[in-house]
């Protein structure tokens, strides 16, 4: 299925225009905060965040997983999901790959279809939390730490074969994230596992082109309980700072203990040029991977306030990789995938609403009740009137879910896929 720029054009004429008005108000009432709305509706209609390869079938558990049907089959039938939520959204326009759950067999046709919906490929993603059939090492203790030398050599020609595969599909970053750790005291010795974790990433460095990047998560439990080897920013920081300049931290904000201050971890990794990029969702546990924006809103904007300073005040640090880490049971992945678009976007848009020389100035008079108003003033400020004129002037649908819904787009999927088709990789 294909959405075409007719069929949006056609909802949109049906779609209420009150948001003109709306908009109107907002521009007026910001303009005097010295915040031009013109210009965060161009920043928020050029804002792009990656899809992962295994966002867009049903998620699950290991007590089960039930699918929607009409799951991709195929990372063809992949790109094509994405290609409707790009066309609906205008913000899906990259595809970061997981190797080995969606290897292409044929780099340049894949390339074409990623090309006919106006999808470029992101970072690619490596797999060394489970064997695969026919493996002929195990990481079952340990990859890239693994005190099995056979292991460690095995995770480590996989990262490189990932980087071949994102060679020939015009990606240009990799990102590693590793299952590493232990389960009980005395498993393994912290030293001995962080030194062969640093030398393999450094090994993996040396093989990248050089005009790659290497994003280093860390997460501080799962699958591992007791302890992981890449446990906190810290180690990331540390870690990427070993390895060399085009090695960063990436975050994932799912990785964190409960109450983790994330703005401030993003603030000092921006002024340390070291923040690579993100993956969203939204958490109320641990890392749930639930849809971005439902359960923690305002910690969302709190941290965008302080991407959009150093986005604005930290030319050290690169162009940031967004992507989505959501995975979800119980609804249509396109739709989850919808919403969480939508919630970045306001987090996003509410931050560029901020007045940062007006909050510098207060910050510096230790004006504390004067910081929080300006900030929970652009909080409360329903954006959505942004949103819908950024989708507008680029060509999306004003509200992407009633659209999607209007199209019938799952049944649709349904009629040509099946009902018991199941996504490649879950």
């Amino acid at each position: 299925m294909k959405i075409t720029a007719q069929q949006i054009a056609d909802l949109n004429k049906m779609q209420d225009t009150v948001f003109n008005a709306e908009l109107n108000i907002i521009s007026e009432r910001f303009a005097k905060k010295g915040v031009s709305v013109d210009e965060i509706v161009q920043k928020v209609a050029d804002f792009q965040v990656a899809i992962p390869s295994w966002a867009l079938g049903a998620g699950g558990t290991r007590f089960g997983r039930f699918s929607y049907g009409g799951e991709p089959a195929s990372l063809e039938q992949k790109l094509d999901d994405i290609g409707i939520l790009h066309a609906l959204t205008q913000s899906a326009g990259a595809v970061s790959l997981h190797i080995p759950w969606d290897i292409p067999q044929d780099a340049k046709a894949i390339k074409e279809v990623a090309a006919s919906h106006g999808i470029v490929f992101d970072a690619m993603n490596s797999n060394t939390f489970q064997d695969q059939p026919g493996a002929k090492e195990s990481y079952k203790h340990g990859s890239l730490s693994s005190t099995i030398d056979a292991s460690r050599e095995y995770a480590i020609q996989h990262n490189l074969d990932v980087v071949k595969i994102g060679q020939e599909l015009g990606s240009k970053s990799l990102t590693v994230w590793l299952a590493d750790g232990s389960n009980f005291p005395g498993q393994r010795n912290f030293q001995t596992v962080l030194k062969h974790t640093e030398d393999s990433l450094k090994t993996i460095y040396a093989g990248l082109p050089a005009d790659w990047s290497l994003f280093i998560e860390y997460k501080p439990y799962e699958p591992a309980f007791y302890s992981t080897v890449i446990q906190d920013w810290g180690t990331s920081f540390m870690l990427a700072n070993a390895c060399g300049d085009r090695a960063y931290t990436l975050v994932d904000l799912g990785h964190h203990l409960p109450n983790t201050n994330i703005e401030q971890i993003v603030a000092t990794l921006m002024m340390r040029g070291k923040l690579g990029g993100f993956h969203f969702n939204d958490s109320k546990y641990g890392d749930d991977d639930v849809t971005v924006g439902s359960i923690k809103p305002y910690p969302l904007f709190l941290i965008f306030n302080e991407l959009v300073y150093g986005m604005q005040n930290n030319p050290q640090n690169p162009d940031l990789a967004w992507m989505i880490d959501a995975s979800h049971n119980t609804k249509d992945p396109l739709e989850d995938l919808i919403q969480s678009l939508e919630a970045i976007l306001i987090a996003y848009t509410q931050a560029l609403l901020v007045n940062q020389d007006e909050l510098r100035a207060a910050q510096q008079d230790n004006d504390v009740v004067k910081c929080q108003e300006i900030l929970q003033d652009a909080y409360r400020t329903d954006v959505r009137p942004i949103l819908k004129a950024a989708r507008q002037k680029a060509g999306g649908a004003i509200d992407p879910l009633a659209a999607y819904r209007s199209l019938a787009v799952r049944g649709e999927l349904i009629k040509e896929r099946g009902m018991n088709v199941k996504a490649t990789g879950l």
